[in-house]
């Protein structure tokens, strides 16, 4: 998509295009040394490469990779979680099966905020004590084969609008055991996003359907899919994103907002466009939405719809893959003191170390994919992370700061990170 000024500057900012392009024009800017913040070094590139292929030939030996997805999580401790919770939906039907999957992925990309370093989870089911991440993904997937996410107790297997709305954190504190001994950040800020999420599905039944639940996309995007063909019906990975971020829109608490319409995860900086661009001097990323996207390829595939244009989304601009870059060596902070106080999301500095992780991720594909002796088709960006760079930024973090702590600190609500 062109960036034409008369385009709606929100339609530009939604098009995973322009996360691409801009990351790109401020990469370009940092390298002829307009920035205060970083520069780069790209002849740390091949080692960073080569650390991501060799992690991804050991946890993945026969190169079939899967996507970086909150299915993933689901898989924690070596436990096919997805054919226990299948055997409860099967009763469902195929299309209520997709539709239960779906709601499950989003309300666990949205529940998968920052742990803390002292929270855990214990699986009564399987004995595993699982804690970031891969914690909170059992704990919700375990949450909602109980039914918390569902207002109705003949079908406890789903997400619907009802029971997020009145959503309070004390209902969540027992989804996460959370007691003095083990406490959880951001319990309050995370029943407030469920509510929100409850008000949005409830107020637009086009998109959601009449119960408000997550899964009505399925049905909506599903005979999209279907009126082009029938017999290969097919969505586009950025038109999956596009339609989480108009239908999201206002559950994210950034405070981001243009000509008084919410824009999440959209950030100021000075190099992202040319002045007359639609919303000049902007940059998305759209993190926890691209996250959600990539989360929801699956769903949608075992349902029979398949997902096109893979790399048309971007990596995902967080503490791993921005990690692996810093701690790699190819992003250099111009200031030996960049992480002795934590930074805000709002910060110029972690703006732009964000459009460099995008961009920086971008450059280093093909040197993985060749590393590995395969092409973009056989490791799309979507494998390249989960093989890959993201598991490399925790690796390469646990090698050097005790309990595999991050280059840097960044007070967020959960929403962006």
């Amino acid at each position: 998509m062109s960036e034409h000024h008369r385009l709606d500057p929100l339609v530009v900012l939604n098009d995973p295009a322009t996360v691409r392009r801009r990351c790109h024009a401020i990469t370009a800017a940092v390298e002829s040394g307009h920035s205060a913040h970083f520069r780069i070094d790209r002849s740390a590139l091949p080692a960073i490469a080569q650390r991501i292929a060799a992690l991804t030939r050991r946890r993945f030996p026969d190169l079939q990779i899967p996507y970086h997805s909150r299915w993933r999580h689901f898989e924690a401790g070596g436990v096919d979680r997805k054919d226990e919770i299948d055997a409860l939906l099967r009763p469902l039907g195929s299309a209520g099966l997709a539709r239960a999957r779906i709601d499950l992925s989003l309300i666990s990309v949205l529940l998968d905020a920052g742990a803390g370093p002292d929270w855990h989870y214990d699986e009564a089911e399987t004995g595993q004590r699982l804690a970031r991440s891969e914690g909170l993904a059992v704990a919700t997937l375990r949450a909602f084969a109980a039914g918390a996410f569902s207002s109705r107790p003949d079908e406890p297997c789903r997400v619907d609008a009802r029971a997020l709305g009145r959503m309070e954190a004390a209902p969540l504190a027992a989804v996460f055991q959370v007691r003095p001994d083990n406490p959880l950040v951001g319990l309050e800020g995370r029943a407030a996003l469920l509510r929100r999420l409850g008000a949005v599905m409830a107020a637009q039944p086009e998109r959601f359907g009449d119960d408000g639940r997550p899964g009505g996309l399925f049905d909506r995007l599903a005979a999209r899919a279907r009126q082009r063909s029938s017999t290969a019906p097919a969505l586009q990975a950025a038109e999956l994103l596009i339609e989480l971020l108009e239908s999201l829109a206002p559950i994210w608490p950034s405070g981001q907002s243009l000509d008084g319409r919410p824009i999440g995860d959209v950030w100021p900086h000075p190099q992202a466009s040319a002045p007359d661009a639609p919303a000049a001097g902007r940059v998305p990323f759209h993190k926890l939405s691209q996250w959600l996207t990539y989360s929801l390829l699956e769903p949608f595939e075992w349902a029979g719809i398949a997902v096109e244009g893979l790399d048309a989304l971007t990596g995902l601009p967080e503490y791993r893959n921005g990690g692996l870059l810093i701690d790699g060596g190819a992003l250099v902070p111009l200031a030996a003191d960049f992480a002795a106080l934590p930074k805000t999301v709002d910060d110029p500095w972690v703006i732009e170390w964000r459009a460099l992780t995008v961009a920086l991720l971008d450059d280093l594909a093909p040197l993985v994919r060749a590393e590995l002796g395969v092409d973009a088709q056989q490791l799309p960006l979507a494998c390249m992370l989960e093989g890959g760079s993201w598991a490399a930024g925790r690796e390469i973090a646990a090698e050097r700061r005790p309990g595999g702590a991050p280059p840097l600190r960044i007070d967020s609500d959960g929403t962006v990170f």
